[in-house]
């Protein structure tokens, strides 16, 4: 399937009570995840239920109203603003092929921009992990199909049956996955004992997807990563040098500053244990360096997804400074876009910065430096 301007439908399944408006703008992010794939979105939609239907997801009528859109269209992916299980993955799959349409869910999107991303070889086998952990319970549901007797050429045991042979398959590449794995985590492993061997402080850019994290450490540490304005631009660990300015008099002390995968909401358990490489640099990170966008409407309901994964990473008691980046696009009424999600106690300092304009780069070099430097 080429990823060149893909055709695309979304489609919610909403509680009887919700808006249209709110009904578009749940679609917002998926519609960005879309656009950073490579793809175009041609439809929006949604259906009103109390619950999804269990085998399908969604209902009869749906179905066939995608199916003669997405013909009509030209389309070719179906896009559900959620998690299937297997068998609504497969019967979904199978009611909307006549169509011509191929149908993933939130996470099959997200892990197909993270293979399309990933610059190391530690990424890509950590994307690959969690592309088997998410297809393996997708081998239970696929139906009579993969049932079928595989007796034929290249099968190894008589009468082994499509969906074992599937199992067996994706369970040796995930044991082999994992050693090979386990090789680059003693390496990081290592370098990090070396890093607190040497007495070197480190900082950790943490927050939402595109809040702005690589252009602050390009400004930081006047590095030239690859950013851009789009979602999971990075997924590899980066690591620059701040040098902060000690007692009046004495030379400035390196600090490394290290840049991490941005969070999402729904960050499922398989995507935070396959990023433990570029996670790790958050959750072993002396201070944390919280970079919200200004500008962004869904500014306070970033803050609270980021608090939660940082919870789940144990990382909820390291010092933090949050960094309110784009602040020369958001005017002056930036706290309160923020919301009540905002809580300037819960922070060591505040600094409203501007990666792209250099604005506040000293006040929150400063502010990094206070927790690390006596």
């Amino acid at each position: 399937m080429a990823d060149r301007l893909l055709k695309t439908i979304l489609v919610d399944l909403i509680p009887p009570r919700l808006t249209k408006a709110e009904s578009l703008d749940r679609l917002q992010e998926l519609e960005e995840l879309v656009r950073t794939y490579g793809g175009i979105v041609v439809v929006k939609t949604h259906q009103r239920r109390a619950a999804p239907h269990p085998a399908t997801f969604l209902g009869t009528g749906k179905i066939e109203q995608l199916a003669e859109e997405g013909k009509r269209l030209g389309a070719a992916l179906v896009v559900i603003n959620d998690r299937l299980k297997p068998r609504q993955v497969y019967l979904l799959s199978e009611a909307l092929r006549p169509a011509g349409l191929q149908v993933w869910d939130r996470l099959d999107l997200i892990l197909k921009i993270f293979a399309k991303h990933a610059r190391t070889t530690e990424a890509r086998l950590e994307i690959e992990l969690a592309g088997i952990r998410h297809m393996g319970p997708r081998i239970y549901g696929m139906g009579l199909e993969l049932s079928r007797q595989g007796g034929g050429t290249g099968t190894r045991g008589k009468g082994e049956t499509n969906t074992e042979i599937m199992r067996r398959h994706l369970r040796e590449r995930a044991e082999a996955v994992g050693e090979k794995l386990a090789r680059y985590q003693t390496m990081r492993r290592a370098r990090q004992e070396r890093r607190r061997r040497q007495g070197l402080p480190t900082a950790a850019l943490v927050g939402y997807t595109n809040a702005g994290k690589t252009s602050l450490l390009n400004r930081l540490t006047r590095r030239r990563e690859y950013a851009a304005d789009e979602l999971f631009a990075t997924l590899d660990t980066r690591v620059g040098s701040l040098y902060v300015a000690r007692k009046e008099n004495e030379p400035p002390r390196q600090v490394l500053v290290s840049d991490t995968i941005g969070f999402i909401q729904n960050l499922p358990p398989e995507l935070l244990n396959a990023f433990a490489s570029t996670l790790s640099e958050a959750a072993d990170a002396d201070v944390l360096v919280q970079v919200v966008d200004a500008a962004d409407a869904h500014a306070a309901d970033h803050l609270r997804v980021v608090d939660e994964i940082l919870k789940r990473l144990g990382a909820a008691e390291t010092p933090r400074v949050l960094a309110v980046n784009k602040i020369d696009a958001a005017g002056a009424d930036w706290r309160r876009r923020l919301g009540p999600a905002f809580d300037a106690g819960a922070f060591a300092a505040v600094a409203p910065v501007s990666a792209a304009t250099g604005q506040g780069m000293e006040a929150l070099a400063a502010a990094i430096a206070r927790p690390l430097v006596s």
